[in-house]
């Protein structure tokens, strides 16, 4: 029996650190190549020289973006199948079965997915890399478009684990929803945002157990609420078509009896 009062509240308080941690723990751990990789950034600021520096960073830049599509896209999907749960109310669920489901039931979309998202991002960085010396202006653009990127690809996640689409569809509808509902983007942006800005320069030690599977509870309940929100819009639509053809068919109706009540007196 799950005490109550206070110490219940400490008791819901733990079990939802233990929940968070251990799920940021199995995404780290099956994320490990491409986190492994980008430790490298750090070593490279030992290095001797500005250039070879330059050329460690470029390195791991580009090991990274092939690593993830296969590690870390994958090892998200899953920690939001897991956010999912909780957010739609079972909070109870497997830890371990839950994110290894999801994990497993999503590798090959999550995956293609990220081969896209990586090169568009690659692409993105490229141009603005290219543009900024040139035409400041357009430089911003591409920023824009990073941003963009960003939060699609929070939708992304949370339409892989919510629906069942092709990628492509999955893709679309994730930039369609992000350009569509430009509050609920910038506020996911926002939140997620903070949370990396707390993680990073304030208390690094959420980076390691709690930092993403923080990012992706908000992300999903985000999303949780646009979802909501859509299928009132559908339930409305369906609702006055319904209307509209009940109206039509008692139009009709009126129309016959009129038409017998016509006929009847000839």
């Amino acid at each position: 029996m799950e005490p109550r009062g206070l110490m219940g509240g400490f008791y819901r308080i733990s079990e939802w650190i233990m929940r968070f941690s251990v799920i940021n723990l199995l995404w780290i751990a099956c994320s490990i190549p491409f986190i492994f990789v980008g430790a490298t950034l750090f070593v490279a600021s030992g290095t001797v020289s500005e250039e070879e520096m330059l050329s460690a960073v470029y390195t791991s830049l580009i090991l990274m973006a092939a690593l993830a599509p296969f590690t870390i896209f994958p090892a998200t999907t899953a920690m939001f199948a897991v956010a999912r749960k909780w957010v739609t109310g079972e909070v109870d669920v497997p830890l371990f079965k839950t994110f290894f489901r999801g994990y497993k039931e999503n590798y090959k979309q999550s995956m293609i997915g990220g081969i896209i998202y990586t090169i568009l991002i690659a692409v993105m960085i490229v141009d603005f890399i290219v543009y900024r010396e040139q035409l400041n202006v357009l430089s911003y653009i591409f920023i824009a478009f990073l941003a963009l990127l960003g939060v699609s690809l929070f939708n992304f996640f949370s339409m892989l684990v919510h629906y069942h689409m092709k990628t492509f569809q999955l893709l679309k509808n994730a930039v369609l929803i992000t350009i569509g509902k430009p509050f609920r983007s910038l506020s996911t942006a926002v939140m997620c945002g903070l949370v990396v800005y707390i993680s990073l320069f304030h208390f690094t030690f959420l980076i390691p157990f709690f930092m993403g599977s923080i990012i992706a509870f908000l992300a999903y309940w985000n999303f949780n609420i646009i979802y909501v929100k859509l299928q009132e819009q559908v339930e409305r639509q369906r609702q006055s078509l319904e209307e509209e053809a009940e109206e039509a068919a008692e139009m009709d109706r009126e129309d016959l009896v009129k038409d017998d009540f016509k006929d009847s007196n000839k």
